[in-house]
């Protein structure tokens, strides 16, 4: 047996999400049917995380054991010969039995588009078309309560009840590039939901709705009025993922 660790990337535009689900569609589903004509028996494939229904992977990672000799580059191969157009490998690396692609992650980074311009029906699937001005000096300035290690219980979900949903944000940045906005978060770890409840937040203080300040009343439970707008999956991206060792 040897495990592989595989880089790829998908467009999750036609799937129910990654983890595998019964009757469902998902990339998880895909990958593991392809593995199992090549390893001859059902096989589990694990990733860093999930990401949802409709949203994008620039550069995911799994690991995945083998019983049959293969090489690196002919794993690659087969499995792009029996995927779908829509999910690539890049590679595919022999590591040690004890890698985890989940628990060993270092950083993940995520990015979110946004267009501020015209509707474009071709990126409707891969573009947030918000189609609207947004005040991207209010929106910098919120950045700044957003890096750095806080309870991010109240910007996710939670539906799981996570024990422990303190993470730390390394970075946090916005780029504009005519009239696409290009949001980038990097940290140790994401919570459900958690970089379309950050942005859906930037985009109401950029629309004036809020103010950057108010991020802090979140953190602490004082804010008194609604604000999760979770954004559309389309404009979400898994960017990369960094690892402790390999």
């Amino acid at each position: 047996m040897t495990r592989y660790l595989i880089n790829f990337s998908y467009d999750g535009s036609n799937y129910n999400g990654y983890q595998k689900q019964k009757g469902l569609n998902t990339i998880q589903g895909k990958i593991e049917d392809a593995l199992k004509y090549i390893n001859n028996k059902d096989t589990k494939f694990s990733a860093s995380g999930r990401t949802d229904a409709f949203v994008h992977a620039n550069n995911q990672f799994g690991h995945v054991d083998i019983d049959v000799n293969i090489t690196e580059n002919k794993l690659k191969r087969a499995l792009n010969s029996l995927l779908p157009d829509d999910i690539y490998v890049k590679s595919a690396k022999k590591v040690n039995d004890d890698f985890h692609c989940r628990y060993m992650v270092k950083e993940k980074q995520y990015i979110y588009i946004i267009n501020m311009g015209e509707f474009n029906p071709i990126e409707r699937k891969y573009v947030y078309q918000f189609c609207n001005k947004l005040n991207l000096y209010k929106m910098k300035k919120a950045l700044k309560y957003i890096k750095g290690t806080h309870d991010f219980e109240k910007f996710s979900s939670n539906e799981h009840k996570e024990k422990n949903t303190v993470r730390s944000i390394y970075t946090a940045k916005i780029k504009k590039r005519k009239n696409y906005l290009i949001f980038s978060f990097s940290g140790n770890g994401f919570l459900k939901y958690m970089v379309r409840i950050i942005v859906g937040v930037l985009i109401q203080i950029g629309s004036n709705k809020m103010n950057p300040s108010d991020i802090k009343q979140i953190f602490s439970g004082d804010y008194k009025f609604k604000y999760k707008k979770i954004a559309p999956p389309e404009g979400l991206y898994l960017n990369n993922v960094k690892y402790k060792k390999i």
